[in-house]
């Protein structure tokens, strides 16, 4: 029985709204209805009592010289002009030794005549009986029945009133509901949708609307707080792990990608490159004074230089080009995409020719290093991250090797490949 109510599909909220506000509609615009319907016959029936009176009075005046001189023919004249032009069923006069001395019947029709004819014997007074007097005395009397036809008329009205009603109600119904959806549960239905939204796919930077029913306003309010704690979480959680990556792949002193970083990016070059047909070169840079600095002017010193030298290197780059530290005073270039051999070349000299400005120190004094450069190009001196770094790295300590005297020179030598179209500075 359990399992069974489980599974058993729940009804909406908007569907019992309806289906409430339409029933409470169309029983109360029946009732109302047929209240009015019973008030309606009531008041006409003593209307139209009132009205066959009147009639039977009129007839009265009419016949009483036609029944004085006994004269049924005229009485008869009397009767059907007057009674075929009112709703009368049928009229009788009679003299005064209580004979019938006229009358006159309205023909039946149709099954709608019969009907009005019980209406009204049901209704109304049965038959209105007055005398006819003359001077005072007694000289015979009328019997007249009416035609239930206003009473036919108003009960048929009326019940398409209440048809009418009933459908205006239905309508109303379902408006409203539609109102108090837009409401009540509309508003539980945006509260839903960010729930959900915050909990099937984290979105916690949705936000219930306000609306104008205060207690619903004042659960959106309260979840909205709750959104924003769990969202002010999200972003910490988000930013230290932002963090955390950073300090996995960058450098602490410079802020440059580490060597995991730079042979990762380098791995992926080299995949474009081969697939698109494109040129890249790699460069292997060494601070030719480094150790120098270090002894002479402590380690300080020494990260203030290392900090300079990654500055301006990334400044000779262009937009796409990357460069890291590998470790100690060793970096790499990647230069991506690469047209012309000569743009490594030309970027290499320039990084060799920005170290010849001096480095200030902590302490105020200034020193000038250089550095070394060594450069492969792919395809030529490898295909592989791997040899074309083994190729950039010998191609550097080659540069080393022919480094002039002088703590301002910088040598920019290139691999074997390379020598061919390169020149030593």
């Amino acid at each position: 029985m359990i399992g069974w109510l489980k599974t058993r599909e729940r009804t909406t909220l908007r569907a019992v709204l309806s289906r409430g506000h339409l029933g409470v509609a169309l029983l109360a615009i029946g009732l109302a209805g047929i209240s009015l319907t019973v008030l309606g016959v009531l008041a006409l029936r003593v209307y139209a009592n009132h009205n066959l009176h009147l009639i039977a009075r009129s007839i009265n005046y009419t016949v009483e010289a036609a029944v004085v001189f006994n004269d049924s023919s005229a009485a008869n004249e009397a009767l059907a002009l007057i009674a075929a032009a009112e709703e009368v069923a049928n009229v009788k006069v009679f003299d005064d030794a209580d004979q019938l001395l006229a009358s006159w019947e309205r023909s039946e029709g149709g099954m709608l005549d019969q009907l009005e004819l019980k209406i009204a014997r049901t209704l109304l007074e049965e038959p209105i009986r007055l005398p006819v007097v003359h001077q005072g005395q007694q000289v015979g009397r009328i019997e007249l029945v009416g035609q239930g036809g206003s009473l036919m008329r108003f009960l048929l009205s009326g019940l398409a009133g209440i048809l009418l009603c009933t459908a205006l109600s239905a309508v109303s119904a379902l408006y409203l509901s539609r109102r108090l959806f837009a409401d009540i549960v509309g508003p539980l239905r945006g509260l839903a949708s960010v729930a959900h939204a915050a909990r099937r796919e984290r979105s916690f930077d949705r936000r219930v609307p306000s609306t104008q029913i205060a207690e619903l306003n004042e659960l959106g309010n309260d979840f909205n707080a709750l959104l924003d704690e769990m969202e002010a979480w999200q972003n910490h959680l988000q930013s230290e792990n932002e963090t955390l990556a950073h300090q996995a792949s960058h450098d602490s002193l410079t802020g440059l990608p580490n060597r995991a970083f730079f042979e990762g990016r380098l791995s992926r070059s080299l995949r474009n490159a081969i697939k698109h047909g494109d040129g890249l070169a790699l460069l292997f840079l060494d601070s030719d004074r480094f150790k120098e600095i270090n002894d002479s002017y402590g380690h300080a010193a020494g990260d203030e230089v290392l900090v300079a030298v990654a500055s301006r290197v990334r400044a000779q780059l262009r937009e796409h080009d990357l460069v890291a530290r590998l470790g100690g005073d060793e970096f790499a270039v990647l230069l991506t995409p690469l047209h012309r051999f000569e743009d490594a070349q030309r970027i290499a000299d320039k990084i060799a020719a920005s170290m010849s400005l001096p480095i200030r120190l902590p302490d105020g004094q200034c020193v000038v290093t250089s550095l070394s450069v060594g450069i492969a190009v792919f395809p030529d001196d490898g295909r592989t991250p791997a040899e074309l770094l083994n190729a950039a790295d010998a191609a550097m300590y080659q540069a080393k090797r022919h480094t002039r005297d002088g703590p301002q020179s910088a040598e920019a030598e290139f691999s074997a490949s390379s020598a061919k179209t390169g020149a030593e500075p």
